[in-house]
Parts: C-alpha cells; structure tokens; sequence
C-alpha cells in the first residue's frame, strides 16, 4: 500500500557530474555524457567501465579522523548528506541531533575493502586478513561512520536491496516520522565499485548501462517545500511479472491523480521493456525522462537520483507531480510521487 506523505526537506548528492544540484539536472535533461573510467580483472585482464565520482568531490572529507581509513562509499554518504543539510539550511543542535533518524540504503555495501579482505583470506589464509579492513565490510559501516560525523544520536538503520532500495529507505524514512520516532530523517543511498562488482554485474547481466558510484540524500521532515509519497513495493517472482507489479504498484501509487512527467529506472535491460509498457499504457501523455543514461547505474544510490531529479523539476515549476518508477533486478517494483502540495502543517 502507498506510505505516509512526507515533507522534502533539503536534497543532496555526489555524481559522475559532480555535487551541484542544479548543474547536474541540467546535465541530465540535455543528455550529457560522462566520461567513463576502465578498470581490469588483474588475474585475467579483463576490462569494464564504470562512471566515477570526480576525487574532488569528496576530498575535503579525508582530513577528518573519524573518515580517515573508510572506503570510499562512507566519504560518498557523508558529502551527500552534508549537502541536503545545507541545502535544507538546517543546523544540526544537539535537541535536533537527538530527533534526526539516518535510513541508508545500500546494495553492495563497502565492496572495495570486502574484496580485498577476502581476497587476503584465499591467497594467505585466514591468518593473513587485516583486522583494519573488516570493519568496513559490514553493509552498516557508512551509516555508523554518517551518524558519527555528524553527530546524530537518533535512530540508525541500513537497508540492504536492489536498485529499488532507495524507494524502500524512503518509505521507511516516512514511516519513522509519521509514527512519531523522529522529526527529521536523512535518507541516503550509496554505492562505491570495483572491478569484480563490475564483472559481476556485467556476468549476470544486471545492468548494461554503465554502472557508477556516488550517493544521494533526501532529508524528510515534518515541514518542507516538497511533499513525497512512497509505496512499500510488489515483489515480482519471474521477469515477465514485473509488469504486472508495477502496474499494481502505480494504481495504488497515483489513486489521487496522475502525474506531469516520469523518472523511469532504464538500464538497457528487461526492466525497461516491461516498465515502458505499463507507463506508457497509465500516462500515455507523460514524458519518461532515464537519469540513468546519463549517470550511470548505481543500484544503492540510483532510485533516490531519480527522487532528487523529480523533486528538482517539481521545485523549479518543471511540474506539479513527479513520478519516480522503478523496477528493480532482484525482482521488487516500486514508486513515489514527488509534488508541490500546500505545507498545511504551517497554518
């Protein structure tokens, strides 16, 4: 069933494009193309690309001890993070701090360090591990280390899932307001790579759009400029069923109205198909735009691009409901709708 309604807050995040949100979606509404970067199986050769994030974009995070040693996923949140703060223009006081809940949404999780660390175990036993590598192995380790930073003593949690994972944060970022356990939530989604998660993806074929890295970060709050409204998800057991639960997913979703223009979740694989058919068959007359082709696939950070790309047409008049549509790999369809509604909690 649709969630709570939720105010939208402040946006944040850290792209291929780089950090600036207006820049960004400029990018992709003019189609820009990233530079993509090669990386190689060093056991075999074998090379894949990927869209990085520029090193600049982070950089300024590495002079903190708290970050100091932690992959590069961890840097990604906390820019991202840092950036929907400001842009919220909030300040974090200590009775805000303790209010604020973290949601991260994460699909791969530190994978850098986690391959290395096992990699260590294969080729020299388990003896041979580094004890400085295991902590960030864990899929909790950039939520600890963003909670940390920032100083927040609220609620901390990570969900784990596929490129659909940001809408299921979302959802619960809501959740956790409307049932009175925080006055603010960051949501944040994130994903660093490696030649193997390349590989893999590639082998399996998960995504045929390139894969990148990055985060994004939506701040919900009980008062904000933007209202969301999220869908829990419909999971979907074989690819010709997506349809079939997006469909599902869309008729709950969109029960109070329709929608201006669609942030599809296209990756060049069978989810584009069945995702084209059921929208253009809802909203034959709005306009599906795919972030994706120009940012890449990041599967822990993608669907909450696709909510901050919606947010900003619907925040520069571009439209008055947003739809983000998703259909994800490990076989879970979802939505939220992003709209310009009256803040009423302020009369």
């Amino acid at each position: 069933m649709s969630g709570y309604p939720c105010r939208v807050a402040g946006l944040g995040w850290v792209t291929p494009l780089g950090c600036d949100l207006e820049e960004v979606a400029d990018a992709i509404a003019r189609r820009a193309v990233v530079e993509p970067r090669c990386v190689s199986n060093p056991e075999t050769g074998r090379e894949h690309f990927y869209l990085p994030v520029p090193a600049e974009a982070v950089a300024h995070l590495g002079r903190h001890a708290r970050l100091r040693r932690s992959s590069a996923i961890s840097y990604f949140a906390v820019a991202a993070a840092e950036a929907a703060l400001a842009d919220a223009r909030l300040t974090l006081t200590t009775e805000l701090a303790a209010r604020t809940a973290v949601v991260l949404a994460v699909s791969n999780g530190g994978v850098v360090y986690t391959r290395r660390f096992y990699e260590q175990i294969v080729k020299g036993g388990a003896a041979s591990a580094s004890p400085l590598l295991f902590p960030e192995t864990v899929y909790n380790a950039p939520a600890s280390h963003l909670a940390a930073f920032l100083g927040l003593d609220g609620a901390t949690y990570t969900l784990v899932g596929d490129n659909s994972v940001g809408l299921s944060a979302l959802h619960f970022g809501a959740q956790l307001i409307a049932l009175g356990d925080a006055d603010h939530c960051l949501v944040v989604g994130c994903e660093e790579l490696d030649w193997i998660l390349c590989e893999a993806y590639r082998d399996w074929r998960l995504s045929r759009t390139p894969l990148a890295e990055g985060a994004g970060a939506v701040l919900l709050a009980r008062e904000g400029p933007l209202t969301v409204t999220t869908h829990a998800g419909v999971p979907f057991f074989r690819q010709r069923e997506a349809a079939a639960a997006l469909s599902r997913v869309l008729g709950e979703t969109l029960a109070a109205g329709s929608a201006d223009c669609v942030f599809t979740s296209a990756n060049d694989t069978f989810a584009d198909r069945q995702e084209r058919t059921v929208l253009t068959e809802r909203l034959p007359r709005s306009p599906l735009i795919a972030p994706k082709r120009t940012l890449g696939e990041a599967p822990g950070a993608s669907a909450l691009w696709q909510v901050i790309t919606a947010s900003l047409a619907v925040r520069r008049g571009e439209a008055t409901n947003a739809l983000v549509s998703v259909v994800g790999f490990n076989q879970q369809a979802s939505a939220a709708v992003v709209s310009a509604e009256p803040d009423y909690s302020k009369s």
